[in-house]
Formats: structure tokens, C-alpha cells, sequence
């Protein structure tokens, strides 16, 4: 791990008094919407892509992402000299896009979904002999998310929960691998949008469940199937999983702008709105809020907005 010391950077792990009083308890936001590239993703791309050899690295790497993946591969194959090529689904906001070419990677637009971008990568990775480099669901991958609860937990010890927006569980996997390596009793609870529920379902039936669709404003966790690898780390290590609306994302991202001047991401606010929607049963003293990205288009300001604007929520509410 000391080897991503010199190029990750080690993200703030805040706090706000209003946040604190509202909740009834200390929480503390790891800031991961100001690693390099705007999101945690950076961390698990460079790690896997350490790990490879010369030869590998002189094929190319390839992925496909809904951005932040994107964005991370592409930055780390620049730092590591290897040539990169992203599939991304023709709806990823443009932000994403343009940010994955101008860190020098060849990005493809494929497909309506994350899951056809992949399925076309996989494709063509087979005619090219590239590296794959997964979002999620590979080893070396979550190792690297992973660095964030060590971090976390060197900059507050306290900590007795940490709340995570799950997609595909790559993050949430490194995180409460590493968390309960230093701390068994640490709680570890993850977060979906209701409307792309794959790995809570999963969670809760105890068999893999995919979705046909997905609809949610959380795009970079708009998975349509939990991975082979992430799931089983999930039922062993990850104590509970829960679900919050677009509503309630779209409020903690209006909140945070507000009251921290900090942008969040659609996925990046889905932990903050699990405490707000969940917080009498989440039994905390020291809570950690995963703030993974903050790679939003700003064009769709006014939709989330109207979103937030939709939930009479009694803790934003009374604010």
C-alpha cells in the first residue's frame, strides 16, 4: 500500500457542527470528491495497474465505466506509460467524457447502459490482447479502495460505522476488508439507489439478483449485476445494506452545496442520504460518510433541484 503514497492523494476526512447537531451524532466526511480525478476510483486503477508487468503495461490497459473508472485508468496509465482504451455508455455525462480524453486514453461510446459498454469492451480486449482492467470486481482493484478506510481510520479513530455507496461493490469491498482488519466490530453498511438495487437484493435473498434496467441519478453506481468476487466479500464482511430514493440523494447533494460548499456526485452523496433517511437505526456514535465522487454535470443542476424540492424530509426539512 505505501507504494500509492506518492500518487494518491491522502483525501480530508471533514467535519461540519450543523451535520452533527441535525443527526444526533459525530460524522465525518472522507472527501474522496477531491482525490485526483475527482473520484476514489484513482486508488483501485493505480494499484491494479502497479501490479502489472513492463509487457502488459506496453499492450494497453482497457475498461469500460460510467465515468469515474474512467477517468482513473486513464490517469494512471498516463503516470505508468501504458496506453489506454475506455468503452463508456453513450449517456455519460460529457464532463466525464472530455476529462477521460484530456488524461491522453481513447475512449469509446457504446451502448445505453454500463453493461453493454462492458460486454463491448470485453470484446474487444479478446482481438487486442490489452489488459482488462475491471471497475469492481477484481482483487487488486478493491485493494486499492481499501487504502480509504486505513486512512479514515488513522485521521479519526473513533470511527464506529462507516456508510458506502455500493455499485458493482468494488469500494465497499476494499473498504470493510481493510476496516475489519483493524477493527472487527467496525459496522460496515452499504448504500443503493432503490432504483438500481442489484446488490441489495443480492444481499438480502443470499443469490446473485440482476436487474433488466436501472434508473437512478446515481450514475456511477447504476450497476445492472453485482460482481462474481465483490458479493461473496459483501455477505461475509459488509453488516447491512440499504436503499435511498433519487429524492433523497438529490436533497444531500443540494445539502452538502449548501451548508459545505462541497459538490457531490449522484453516488457520491448516497451514504450522506442513507443517514439522513436511515439515521434512528443506524446506532452511532462516530459515523464515516464515503463522499466517493464529485464528477457531476452541472447541466443537470436544475433537475436535482426539482428532485430535492419533491422530499419533505423532517431532519432537511427543519433545517
Amino acid at each position: 500500500m505505501q507504494r500509492l503514497v506518492p500518487l494518491v492523494h491522502r483525501t480530508p476526512l471533514l467535519t461540519s457542527q450543523t451535520t452533527n447537531n441535525l443527526l444526533g451524532k459525530h460524522v465525518y466526511f472522507k472527501m474522496e470528491n477531491q482525490q485526483k480525478t475527482g473520484a476514489f476510483k484513482f486508488r483501485g486503477a493505480t494499484f491494479k495497474l502497479m501490479q502489472l508487468t513492463k509487457a502488459q503495461l506496453k499492450k494497453g490497459v482497457i475498461t469500460a465505466s460510467a465515468g469515474n473508472h474512467a477517468q482513473g485508468v486513464a490517469y494512471a496509465a498516463a503516470k505508468l506509460g501504458a496506453k489506454a482504451t475506455i468503452f463508456m455508455g453513450e449517456k455519460t455525462p460529457l464532463a466525464k467524457v472530455n476529462a477521460t480524453r484530456n488524461y491522453g486514453a481513447q475512449v469509446v461510446l457504446t451502448g445505453e447502459t454500463f453493461q453493454e459498454a462492458y460486454e463491448a469492451s470485453v470484446e474487444h480486449q479478446m482481438k487486442t490482447g490489452a489488459e482488462y482492467i475491471h471497475p469492481f470486481d477484481d482483487y487488486d482493484v478493491m485493494a486499492g479502495q481499501g487504502t480509504i478506510a486505513m486512512e479514515m481510520l488513522r485521521q479519526e479513530d473513533r470511527i464506529d460505522t462507516i456508510l458506502v455507496p455500493v455499485g458493482g461493490g468494488g469500494l465497499i469491498s476494499g473498504i470493510a476488508v481493510a476496516a475489519k482488519y483493524v477493527n472487527r466490530n467496525l459496522r460496515i453498511i452499504g448504500v443503493q439507489a432503490s432504483g438500481a438495487a442489484a446488490m441489495h437484493s443480492s444481499y438480502h435473498t443470499g443469490r446473485s439478483q440482476n436487474l433488466k434496467s436501472v434508473d437512478t441519478i446515481a450514475e456511477g453506481i447504476a450497476v445492472k449485476k453485482p460482481g462474481k468476487r465483490t458479493l461473496p466479500l459483501i455477505k461475509e464482511y459488509v453488516d447491512e445494506m440499504v436503499t435511498v430514493s433519487d429524492e433523497e440523494i438529490a436533497s444531500s447533494i443540494v445539502y452538502m452545496l449548501e451548508r459545505n460548499k462541497t459538490l457531490m456526485e449522484g453516488a457520491g452523496a448516497a451514504a450522506l442520504a442513507a443517514l439522513f433517511a436511515h439515521n434512528k437505526q443506524i446506532k452511532s456514535r462516530h459515523c464515516g460518510i464515503i463522499v466517493s465522487g464529485g464528477n457531476m454535470d452541472i447541466g443537470t443542476m436544475p433537475q436535482i433541484q426539482q428532485l430535492a424540492d419533491r422530499l419533505h424530509h423532517p431532519i432537511l426539512v427543519n433545517s
